[in-house]
């Protein structure tokens, strides 16, 4: 499968890129860095200077809303274009590679693709609500490509030998263009506590996904945030806001505790399993597993002509150059 797919991928979170300070990062195959111009907006540009190739996250500053190549001092806006080069007659025209760039729900968000984003990720309330704990922040990384992680919201099977369930759920799997959503229920004991809550998956793209859980005991809404980091290996960032009990807040770090307990150990458990699996384009599945083809046909969008959706043979080769090009304008 093409290592890239279209989409928006949130790569940091806000409070991890303050301003004057030059983030080094490295996704899709390439070295990255993230800064905040003048203006105090994110940029997420490619790390390296396109003069003699120094990396501008390893002693780069900013200054003045630039980033400064710490080798010879070259200057590059929050745009990439090159705005001051020491003892050039004229300012080089030339670019850092970079992507469009959004920041809300407490993250910054890039787009990979061509041209312009025709759709955005919408706001998450729950990051921002005081309804809601701090978030439990667990970042994994897995050889396995993102899609397969996002299949596993929709494999009904693993929910009975990963998270305990009694049977594989029944699930409704609806999608609108680059959007869709999954409802389901699930059933477990957890600590002698009879635990029965339905859940709603929001998908946005292949790299955002929402899933809110409602309970009697606990109610939590996880933010899967699955970016690729090259062409062999994925990452998974979770973060889960455990809603306040309304008459108990003061449980609340209690119920972080269970939360992460109970639900940490079995994402490793899937780690371990991703690192290890391979991709089967036509698997053998059961009668009661709709969802894995389903989700596929809705991915499908994501990829250039749909190869994913086409058998290895009839897929061909398909190159991913996400963002735009070191060395041109963004």
């Amino acid at each position: 499968m093409p290592s890239v797919p279209y989409g928006w991928y949130a790569v940091l979170r806000s409070s991890e890129l303050r301003p004057g300070r030059v983030v080094s990062l490295h996704y899709f195959g390439r070295a990255l860095i993230a800064f905040r111009g003048a203006d105090g907006r994110p940029a997420v540009r490619d790390a390296h200077c396109p003069h003699y190739g120094a990396h501008l996250g390893a002693g780069g500053k900013v200054v003045d809303g630039t980033v400064e190549c710490p080798f010879h001092g070259w200057r590059f806006g929050a745009d990439g274009r090159c705005v001051e080069a020491p003892f050039a007659v004229r300012t080089p025209k030339v670019s850092l590679g970079g992507f469009p760039v959004r920041e809300h729900s407490g993250l910054v968000f890039v787009h990979a693709g061509p041209g312009e984003p025709s759709w955005e990720v919408p706001a998450i309330p729950e990051t921002e609500s005081r309804d809601f704990t701090t978030p439990i922040d667990d970042t994994c990384r897995a050889r396995i490509h993102i899609q397969e992680m996002r299949e596993n919201i929709v494999d009904e099977s693993h929910f009975h030998f990963i998270h305990g369930q009694s049977e594989p759920p029944v699930q409704d799997l609806r999608t609108d263009g680059p959007f869709a959503e999954v409802r389901g229920r699930i059933r477990r004991r957890v600590f002698g506590w009879d635990i029965d809550n339905t859940f709603d998956a929001f998908m946005y793209g292949p790299g955002v996904m929402v899933v809110r859980a409602h309970g009697p005991v606990l109610s939590v809404t996880a933010v899967a945030l699955t970016t690729p980091v090259d062409d062999r290996t994925s990452e998974m960032r979770m973060l889960y806001y455990v809603r306040k009990p309304s008459r108990l807040p003061f449980l609340a770090p209690a119920l972080k505790l269970v939360f992460r307990a109970e639900a940490l150990d079995e994402v490793r458990e899937e780690v371990r399993i991703w690192d290890h699996k391979i991709h089967q384009p036509r698997p053998v599945l059961l009668p009661h597993e709709k969802g894995i083809k389903a989700l596929r046909r809705w991915y499908a969008q994501f990829y250039p002509d749909g190869a994913p959706s086409r058998g290895p043979s009839e897929a061909g080769n398909v190159t991913e150059l996400p963002g735009s090009p070191a060395g041109t304008p963004c």
